[in-house]
Parts: structure tokens; sequence; C-alpha cells
């Protein structure tokens, strides 16, 4: 691989941003295509199969064959609020591909004994959040119940494009909610897209069911055609 692709291919995975390798069998000739620029290209209807299914593949038939390697970022779990159903949440996410992260200032909850091997942001989500990236590729579950960490969360996660954003709580609350998040001037249709009540109806009880709950919903959210880390 030319130095110049190499160099490009890296930026755009450390970036967190989805891509395509496109390479001309014929002439060995080879182009980086990002996600933004798929509609420009001349195999746009190809790519932007790949990039959904997530998938590198052949494609063309004879001289006009390209063999497409797609680079798509792995899945991340952010999780608002060190409590009980983040404890059961975090290492069933972690065993099925999801690097998780925990959120929540709280170092009496949010510590290494409580969630071995996760990574801890132990601050508020203004000054946490800038550093993390939330992106859409990642998925966004506020479970604190208190306004002041699941609010700003959330927030930064409809308006980064996050492919799921859930929150726990009645639908009481997910109302009052909603009417301070179209008070910061987010659109109906956008705080539509939130998981709320959280998780999968399947009658979960326990913090262990609803985190099962949850963890179902973040994985067919995930796998739908339109997610951006979309399998078949």
């Amino acid at each position: 691989m030319r130095l110049d692709l190499l160099a490009a291919l890296n930026a755009e995975r450390a970036a967190r941003r989805a891509c395509v390798l496109v390479t001309e069998l014929e002439s060995g000739a080879a182009r980086l295509v990002t996600a933004e620029h798929v509609a420009a290209d001349p195999r746009a209807a190809a790519l932007a199969t790949a990039l959904a299914a997530g998938r590198s593949v052949m494609v063309g038939e004879g001289e006009s064959r390209a063999f497409l390697t797609v680079h798509v970022p792995p899945p991340r779990l952010l999780v608002a609020g060190a409590v009980h159903i983040s404890q059961a949440l975090a290492p069933m996410a972690r065993m099925v591909g999801y690097d998780v992260t925990i959120l929540d200032p709280r170092t009496a909850f949010a510590n290494a004994a409580r969630f071995p091997g996760v990574p801890i942001l132990a601050d508020w989500p203004d000054v946490a959040l800038p550093a993390y990236r939330l992106d859409p590729f990642t998925a966004l579950v506020a479970l604190t119940h208190d306004p002041k960490l699941d609010d700003p969360a959330i927030a930064a996660a409809l308006a980064a494009g996050c492919f799921y954003v859930g929150a726990l709580g009645s639908r009481r609350t997910h109302a009052k909610r909603v009417e301070r998040l179209a008070a910061q001037g987010f659109g109906a249709d956008l705080i539509g897209t939130i998981a709320a009540p959280i998780g999968l109806d399947i009658g979960a009880a326990s913090p262990e069911e609803i985190a099962v709950a949850i963890l179902a919903q973040v994985i067919a959210a995930w796998r739908r055609p339109s997610a951006p880390g979309a399998r078949p």
C-alpha cells in the first residue's frame, strides 16, 4: 500500500470514521473513499452497500473488478451512571464485543472495585465527553435518573448522531426530559429517537434482567440496516 494511502487510512481509523479502500484489480490502482465522499465515487452504490454491511467484498466483473476493503470502527457503549444495572450491563456488553466506558463523577460508585477492567470517566459530561468524542458508532445509555448527569450526556449523544440513545425512567420522567431537551433546541423527531423507557419490553425486573433488555435493544439498533455498522 502506498504510504500516503496508509497514512490517510490510519488517520480515518484514529478518528473513528468509516472508510473503504478501493483496489481496482486490473490496474492495481487504489484509492481511499471516506464515508462523506461515497456518493461522488464511480462505485457509489457498491460502496454504500459494503459500508452498510460492514464487510469487505469483491465487486464488478472481468476487467472492472475491484476489491473493497471496508473499515468500520468497532461499536462502543458509554454508560452514564455507575449503578447496579451498569454493573450487570458492562460485562455483558464487553462479552459481545462492545468497548464499554462508565461515565459518572461520583467516585464512591464509579470505581475499579465495582467495575473491574472497565474504563471510568469520573467527571461530569461537559468535562469528560469532549475528549471521549461521541460518534455514530457509539451507543449512549443513561441510567442515573439525575438530569444533571443524564441530560447533558443525552444531549451530546443526540448531537453526535450516536446510533443508540436510551434513558432509564418512567414515561412521566421521560416526558419531563423531553420538555428539557426541547427547551435546548432539539427537535421532536430527534428527541423521538431516544429509547425510553429503555430496553426491550421483556418484563425485566432485576438489574440483571434490565441489563439484558437494554443490551438486546442496543444490539438491535446496531444491526438494523440503517445503522452505521449494520450487519446482514
